[in-house]
């Protein structure tokens, strides 16, 4: 297979990067697994599966999309009921276009990162914007993994289908949310599991699939999180880290109906070391491989991750731990729809202090029974 060229920045007619060309595609029928850093040696013993039907609930029976129909049952589910955008579940600090407009201001002001990075799945490098500061300069940006197409447009459409049956909650900065799983309180560090039935029925070859990727083979989720975007409401989300205390090394997230950008910083004090953009970027790039010849502050700077619809996303190592991600506003041009998969830490596996808790999340999350909480 010929190895693609290192990016020296992205293409000129990509200015908005969630068309920038982020993902090598090695084949066009099966999925495109794309792992930057370290975790490229891993995930080479495989990189295409054969593909089985999204098993759906029975009843009530979901019609199958004829190919006369799919475009318009894709459509059907980009829809915004006109009643969404009336109401808004902002509180403290957080806005949306919603409450904005209904208090008369503007959105608040944000810090924007003095410089940015576009990440290449397809290298593992994080290489400086086109006409910034740091054109032609990269670092190594590990704990990345995407799979573009990782479901089809039918299933895609299908799903949605069904997650538009269950109702919706109102929550921050223009979103709405469905929450598979048990009730927390992070602060307090205790949960409840009454009401909680498991994930939902739909998305048991959803895991199934997720467990053919060397990267997911011992994934069991016990949580799912939906969460639903539009530019009419402004959805976003802030800069975060997910919590550790209850969820593990490993963060999925299938991203739906409409591509967007992942933007990840991170607030801890020193530099990064830059190398200079070789013409050819390395298989497996290895921090420390090339002498640095810049630095750039931490705080300064932000990695653009360009998700295509319908990839599937992995953070682990530093991508899940040391840096923030959050989706800005400006990113959602048209409805999206995520769904968000969580693990047990440590503390709730076999070896662990609440292990007899975690096998109880994992037999109810795993039974596929579940309704939103």
């Amino acid at each position: 297979m010929a190895r693609r060229r290192g990016p020296r920045g992205p293409d000129r007619r990509h200015a908005n990067p969630v068309l920038a060309p982020a993902v090598v595609r090695f084949q066009e029928v099966a999925p495109r697994v794309s792992v930057g850093g370290g975790d490229r040696k891993e995930a080479a013993a495989r990189t295409s599966y054969p593909a089985r039907a999204l098993q759906l609930p029975a009843a009530p029976a979901a019609p199958r999309l004829r190919p006369g129909r799919q475009d318009a049952a894709m459509a059907a589910v980009a829809v915004v009921a006109p009643e969404v955008l009336r109401e808004c579940g902002c509180k403290g600090i957080r806005t949306c276009l919603i409450c904005e407009r209904q208090r008369g201001g503007d959105q608040p002001w944000q810090h924007q990162k003095t410089h940015r990075f576009i990440y290449y799945a397809d290298t593992g490098w994080a290489v400086g914007a086109e006409e910034s500061d740091f054109e032609g300069w990269a670092f190594p940006f590990p704990g990345v993994t995407l799979i573009e197409d990782f479901v089809t447009p039918a299933e895609e459409a299908e799903m949605v289908r069904l997650m538009d049956r269950d109702p919706w909650k109102l929550s921050q900065s223009g979103r709405r949310k469905q929450d598979y799983g048990p009730k927390v309180n992070f602060r307090k560090q205790k949960l409840k599991t009454a009401g909680f039935r498991g994930l939902p029925s739909f998305s048991r070859e959803v895991v199934r699939r997720m467990g053919l990727y060397p990267v997911l083979e011992d994934f069991r989720p016990v949580e799912q999180c939906n969460l639903d975007y539009c530019p009419e409401r402004g959805s976003a989300i802030d800069p975060h880290l997910d919590d550790t205390w209850l969820w593990g090394e490993r963060l999925v997230s299938l991203n739906l109906l409409s591509p967007t950008v992942l933007s990840m910083s991170r607030e801890a004090p020193g530099s990064l070391l830059l190398c200079l953009a070789p013409s050819g970027f390395p298989q497996a790039p290895v921090e420390g491989a090339t002498a640095p010849g810049r630095s750039v502050p931490c705080r300064e700077v932000e990695v653009a991750v360009p998700l295509p619809r319908r990839a599937l996303l992995v953070l682990t190592r530093a991508a899940r731990h040391q840096w923030k991600h959050a989706i800005h506003r400006r990113h959602i041009g048209a409805r999206r729809v995520s769904a968000t998969f969580r693990e047990l830490s440590a503390e709730f596996g076999p070896s662990g202090r609440q292990r007899e808790l975690g096998q109880e999340l994992l037999q109810t999350s795993l039974s596929f029974q579940g309704r939103p909480t």
